[in-house]
């Protein structure tokens, strides 16, 4: 039985998030009727630029790329996506994800304050200065991801000395998940570092710190999934693959059908230029950069700051902020489909209230 759980000053009545995804993947409609349904809807700030067309960039080249940072992470576009995101579900807790890794973090993470969100969450990075950049929102609840223990411990001790503070909650996730990971490209493979390895002791590093819900995810699939986690402590959980395959999400039909017609074979981890391993579906753009054939790389978002300006999406063969918004356009030859470890088990579409009732009461 999944018990409500509190964080900060709200309670989340079914302790089920769905991961941020972006570029365009979690936006208004999935995150509004995720958390409409009881759960935590959650909103990706990466690639706002392209809401709705560019039309609230205020300069875009070419092929529809927004033009520096200030305008893939787009101030108006996300404070619009919130605005539609309440309608949707009222006054329920929204969340928006800030990767670290993004230029503009800390101007990111305020604009999400100011849009409404009742929660920011971040991983790509341990973030250490989170509660600096949201120190003028008191009542906005912080979570972190990590992968260990020792990530946790740190963080903590960092936050409590600097900041006086500490993590609402914490999202525990495994090298299942889509995107970027938390380890390196060896590391995901290990056994001592899949989900069920590193939870329980990351349960027992929390305790030690207070009383701070923990939600596991990385490739959690269905309520055996859910229910095991919470049989090793967890107090929720966290999906994002999953939540591709509804009616509300965001993502083009031409996005769901690659993540609905890939097999297990072809769902690999890639090298990306956030210097983190990331999961995908191995599609036309992986042939065209092992061909040499793969779109120039210009550096026109300047999106994450790993990546300096574009030299590292040289070594690995793409720009990123171009590879995903291509996807989010439902450009096949182009995109990057990021999905986890699980997608090859996606085969239907279905609303998020069927969704929420199978993951709350079985199949």
């Amino acid at each position: 039985m999944l018990k409500p759980i509190k964080i900060g000053k709200y309670e989340i009545k079914i302790p089920i998030f769905q991961g941020g995804m972006g570029v365009g993947i979690s936006w208004d409609k999935l995150a509004g009727s995720v958390s409409k349904e009881g759960g935590l809807g959650i909103i990706s700030s990466v690639g706002t630029g392209i809401y709705e067309n560019r039309k609230y960039a205020k300069r875009v080249l070419g092929e529809g790329r927004p033009y520096e940072a200030e305008n893939f992470y787009c101030a108006d576009a996300l404070k619009q996506i919130f605005k539609n995101a309440r309608e949707i579900c009222g006054d329920a807790p929204l969340g928006c994800n800030v990767l670290y890794a993004q230029s503009d973090y800390d101007r990111v993470v305020k604009d999400a304050c100011e849009a409404g969100a009742d929660m920011i969450i971040t991983g790509a990075g341990l973030p250490l200065t989170m509660p600096e950049a949201a120190k003028d929102y008191p009542d906005v609840a912080l979570i972190p991801i990590v992968s260990t223990a020792k990530a946790l411990r740190i963080l903590c001790k960092r936050w409590e000395k600097t900041h006086g503070r500490l993590p609402d909650a914490v999202i525990v996730e495994g090298p299942l998940s889509g995107g970027h990971q938390g380890f390196k490209y060896d590391d995901c493979f290990k056994p001592e570092n899949q989900l069920e390895a590193i939870l329980p002791p990351i349960v027992e590093e929390a305790k030690k710190w207070g009383d701070m819900p923990i939600i596991a995810a990385g490739g959690i699939w269905d309520k055996s999934d859910i229910d095991k986690m919470i049989e090793l402590g967890a107090n929720g959980v966290q999906m994002g693959t999953r939540f591709i395959g509804t009616v509300e999400c965001d993502a083009s039909e031409e996005f769901k059908k690659v993540i609905i017609n890939a097999k297990e074979e072809d769902i690999k981890l890639f090298k990306s230029p956030v210097g983190y391993p990331a999961r995908g579906v191995k599609t036309n753009l992986h042939k065209m950069i092992e061909e040499g054939t793969a779109p120039k790389i210009k550096c026109i978002s300047n999106c994450v700051t790993p990546c300096n300006r574009g030299e590292e999406a040289k070594v690995v063969g793409y720009c990123i902020a171009d590879s995903l918004s291509d996807a989010y356009d439902g450009k096949l030859d182009t995109g990057l489909f990021f999905t986890g470890a699980n997608g090859y088990r996606l085969n239907e579409i279905i609303t998020v209230k069927e969704l929420m009732d199978k993951l709350v009461n079985g199949e």
